[in-house]
């Protein structure tokens, strides 16, 4: 027998740009990427939410001024191509199928790039399809949601659903760059604004007491959706995820652990069986809800921790139960999730407010109890019953 063992590190590095009006002549957020590909004159075919459309519809000629500007930078290889936004492109093959067609058709090289613009879930599905076409076009993403913003956009997985099952198709391929132009974020409604508080909120409960604490303070402005204090709220839920990512040592996920899907086993479930009707964050929301609980019932959240989770879910403008939650097989959830995961079954919890604990075991009567307080919490806020309580936590903290 003879063994050969091979070795080999690829490093990545990729910019996050915060920036306004991304496709103003004058700003150079764009060409300084591209400036940085070795290319003389970059190809780019661009994919844009059909949402981003509806609510922009200048953004087409801004994007032509844009290209006229740089033209010895950039040629853009066709009219952009309209995706349709939300899950739906996620859903059915269609989408990623025409954009593949497209770089095929026009001759997208590996040299050359995809640009995609839009929510999470444009970008997932643009993305998967930049990695697979060629085996890995360059992929710049330019997110116009908060929770693509700081959290979809600045990962490094794509993918698309499957078999009844979230992102079960998809790879880890890091963008070339992120730049996220607040000014999409004018156009949006404030159920779309509110659901990337809720990624905040989950990171901040596993890696930054100090953040939490000042989610909790300025939940009534970011419930108003202010736009310095959603502004701050991105970049350090951004910055979050990329220390994550860069420093948690398994930016692939190659290991059980995935502590960024804290509260995410139920919330997927929650989305599948609402067939959408409940959105990424909203569902977070309720899962970061029901682990928080559960965490606080095996000992590692304190009582008024949980009372500070749940006022600022609920303040900021979260329903902390859904009806599927009545449906949900925690069991079957549970095991779908591992299955994901791969390996044993792992559970990120909060140990506290700014630290983390994975466990390996669920007490299934005790998650079952927990959902059933959720809706009995969701009963008595109904008639009025959790008032005084919520009131006396909220002057004790103010």
């Amino acid at each position: 027998m003879k063994l050969m063992q091979q070795k080999f590190s690829v490093t990545y590095s990729f910019p996050v740009i915060f920036t306004r009006d991304a496709f103003g002549v004058h700003n150079n957020a764009l060409s300084d990427v591209l400036m940085t590909s070795g290319q003389k004159r970059n190809r780019i075919l661009i994919a844009i939410d059909s949402n981003v459309i509806n609510t922009t519809p200048e953004l087409l000629e801004k994007i032509e001024r844009y290209g006229q500007r740089h033209r010895e930078l950039l040629e853009f290889a066709d009219t952009p191509f309209i995706i349709r936004g939300g899950e739906a492109c996620k859903n059915e093959p269609l989408e990623v199928e025409k954009i593949r067609a497209l770089t095929d058709r026009h001759h997208i090289c590996r040299h050359s790039f995809i640009l995609a613009i839009g929510g999470g879930a444009v970008l997932d599905a643009a993305g998967y399809a930049a990695a697979t076409a060629h085996r890995g076009i360059r992929l710049i993403r330019m997110p116009t949601t908060p929770l693509a913003q700081n959290d979809a956009g600045v990962g490094v997985k794509n993918g698309v659903n499957a078999f009844g099952k979230k992102n079960y198709l998809g790879t880890f391929a890091p963008p070339y760059a992120v730049i996220n132009d607040f000014d999409f974020l004018a156009t949006l409604p404030a159920r779309h604004m509110r659901a990337g508080i809720a990624e905040a909120v989950k990171v901040a409960l596993i890696r930054d007491r100090a953040f939490f604490d000042w989610l909790y303070r300025e939940r009534g402005r970011l419930a108003a959706l202010e736009p310095e204090v959603m502004e701050r709220m991105i970049m350090r839920c951004a910055e979050l995820h990329l220390e994550h990512i860069s420093q948690g040592g398994d930016p692939f996920e190659r290991g059980a652990s995935r502590p960024l899907d804290f509260g995410h086993w139920s919330a997927h479930s929650i989305e599948e069986l609402s067939a959408g009707g409940v959105k990424h964050g909203e569902a977070v929301a309720i899962g970061i809800a029901l682990d928080s609980l559960y965490a606080s019932r095996i000992g590692m959240v304190s009582e008024l921790e949980l009372k500070k989770i749940f006022i600022t879910l609920e303040d900021v403008g979260f329903d902390l139960y859904h009806w599927t939650l009545g449906w949900l097989d925690v069991g079957k959830a549970l095991e779908a999730f591992k299955e994901h995961l791969g390996g044993e079954l792992t559970i990120t919890l909060p140990d506290g407010v700014g630290r983390k604990a994975d466990i390996h075991n669920v007490d299934m009567q005790l998650m079952r109890g927990c959902i059933e307080t959720l809706l009995g919490r969701k009963k008595d806020k109904e008639r009025g019953y959790d008032a005084a309580v919520q009131k006396q936590v909220r002057l004790r903290d103010t």
